[in-house]
């Protein structure tokens, strides 16, 4: 994942994302105060309202992404602590009451030890009863949304094109974005990104938290407290240590 351009474009591609929603999900299980690593921040648009009410750190991969989210926090006034790490091999100064990885950050993992790893690895960062929240793309956003499929936007700093077509791996995405990015000198800069993405089954990411030691607490869809349906387009997991 080659992040260096695509971080200062990310927040007009990502403009109209519920960060809101995220944070009251996370808010409906994990009491305010709360010690939480927020793992796959991105530039911390949801990590910064997660400051708000909880005692936060963001860890993401990528260090352009990280810079963007320190920048962002300075002019929002918030001490947060950030970190480069890799998800699968996370280490934490101490354990933590819960973890999130949110915005369906899980999905850049390119395969099924990819995930496994995860989910040991954030085990072992949580307290004893600590939760662990995430959400992932659902199947049917897979098949439908993401199947070749072309998005575009036109604004007076940043547009973009996106083309989404189906990968070779079962239920997975190749994300290819052009950027035009305004200059001062009245030109565009050009930048191009390709993206890929994974989902599984529910059931198949029920049993690796089982595998890493989780209780699996609930499975729903779409930021409310209903199990998914067929028509569900993102899947949400809550799992306790």
């Amino acid at each position: 994942m080659a992040y260096e351009g695509f971080a200062y474009v990310y927040d007009e591609l990502m403009k109209d994302a519920p960060y809101d929603e995220w944070v009251a999900f996370v808010r409906r299980h994990v009491q305010d105060g709360a010690t939480l690593a927020d793992v796959g921040c991105g530039t911390g648009s949801a990590t910064i309202r997660l400051a708000e009410h909880y005692d936060v750190m963001g860890i993401d991969l990528s260090e352009s992404m990280l810079e963007v989210a320190q920048e962002k926090a300075l002019e929002a006034e918030i001490e947060l602590p950030l970190w480069e790490q890799d998800m699968r091999e996370l280490e934490l100064p101490e354990p933590v009451d819960a973890v999130t990885i949110l915005c369906d950050s899980l999905c850049y993992l390119r395969d099924e030890a990819d995930v496994i790893d995860t989910f040991e690895s954030v085990y072992n960062q949580l307290k004893p009863g600590g939760l662990f929240i995430f959400d992932v793309h659902a199947p049917n956003k897979m098949q439908t949304l993401f199947n070749q499929k072309t998005y575009a936007s036109n604004g007076e700093d940043c547009s973009y094109i996106w083309f989404a077509d189906p990968g070779e791996a079962p239920l997975s995405v190749i994300h290819d974005l052009t950027f035009f990015v305004a200059l001062e000198d009245g030109t565009y800069e050009r930048i191009e990104e390709t993206h890929e993405q994974r989902t599984y089954e529910p059931g198949q990411y029920m049993q690796w938290l089982i595998g890493a030691g989780f209780h699996v607490k609930s499975v729903t869809s779409d930021f409310t407290e209903h199990a998914p349906g067929a028509d569900a387009e993102r899947i949400f997991f809550v799992a306790q240590k």
